[in-house]
């Protein structure tokens, strides 16, 4: 954990003056986004897809967090942010869609699956974990990032070190998340439900809480936000979170096209760009890009 902190420590300024930016960004370059991807010109699918409906339509709906540091955040701006947002405005880009004609919606743990099966987007991407339940309702592209499931505590606590330390006490968590499952049936702890992660910020910083549990990537962004009130328990994660892009069940050829596509950001450099100018201000460590499931 010293470790860990010391290393946060050394990039603190950089970082926070980058996310202070972004959130204050009024147009161009700025820090939490790269500069928009080359448009693909007059791209061509077959006909009836949804890649052909897409491209002639000229627009694309991207649902996506707005409250995740470093990988889904709305600025004053109104703009979203981060990782996920870049990862959105690569694919689509490669369907001759220019950034500013995605239209992008809020997208909670709760409503992304209803919010895809009601067609009110085309895609999710919303730090969304790929697992079996939520295959049974929609599909998933990828996996393009590996996170794993940690626990933020006050920066004095040091009575929760690993998830047994949260048998019976208070945790918060957002309703219909994995990790919420996770920490309750798993680990026993009582849990406080929410619909953001941020909305469990000041529970845990008024001490109605003992801790929040979700992605260590979604904890690290609050972390660094405030490093003299919040620390993660460990630098060790407890689950495999896989993020996957979701899309509406049974449309196998937009998921494989996707598929398609990620591979091809892991090889010509647009994933690590991508990271680096996002996520990568604070998780100095590129990730390599996860191995993609076909299915």
């Amino acid at each position: 954990m010293k470790a860990f902190m010391t290393r946060r420590k050394s990039f603190f300024v950089a970082a926070t003056a980058a996310l202070a930016l972004s959130l204050s960004a009024c147009g161009g370059t700025t820090p939490g986004t790269t500069s928009d991807p080359t448009v693909a010109d007059k791209p061509t699918f077959a006909a009836g897809t949804t890649m052909a409906k897409l491209s002639a339509a000229g627009t694309i709906k991207i649902g996506t967090k707005y409250d995740q540091p470093l990988f889904g955040q709305v600025g004053l701006d109104g703009k979203p942010v981060g990782f996920d947002v870049e990862m959105g405005k690569l694919i689509a880009a490669k369907l001759g869609i220019a950034a500013d004609k995605i239209e992008w919606s809020e997208t909670v743990s709760a409503n992304r699956e209803p919010f895809i099966e009601q067609g009110r987007v085309d895609l999710v991407i919303a730090t969304y974990t790929i697992n079996d339940k939520r295959k049974q309702v929609v599909d998933f592209a990828g996996p393009y990032y590996e996170a794993g499931q940690a626990l933020m505590v006050l920066k004095d606590n040091d009575t929760i070190k690993k998830p047994e330390d949260v048998k019976g006490k208070k945790v918060c968590s957002v309703t219909g998340s994995t990790p919420a499952a996770t920490i309750v049936e798993k680990y026993q702890a009582e849990l406080s439900p929410a619909g953001t992660y941020s909305a469990c910020l000041e529970p845990l910083r008024n001490k109605q809480v003992e801790a929040i549990t979700t992605d260590n990537v979604i904890l690290a962004g609050f972390v660094d936000k405030e490093p003299e009130v919040f620390k993660l328990a460990s630098d060790e994660t407890f689950t495999k979170e896989p993020y996957g892009i979701g899309l509406k069940k049974g449309d196998t050829e937009f998921r494989n096209w996707i598929n398609d596509q990620l591979e091809a950001f892991g090889k010509d450099g647009s994933y690590k760009k991508a990271w680096e100018a996002t996520a990568g201000s604070v998780i100095k460590t590129a990730p390599e890009l996860p191995a993609i499931v076909r299915y």
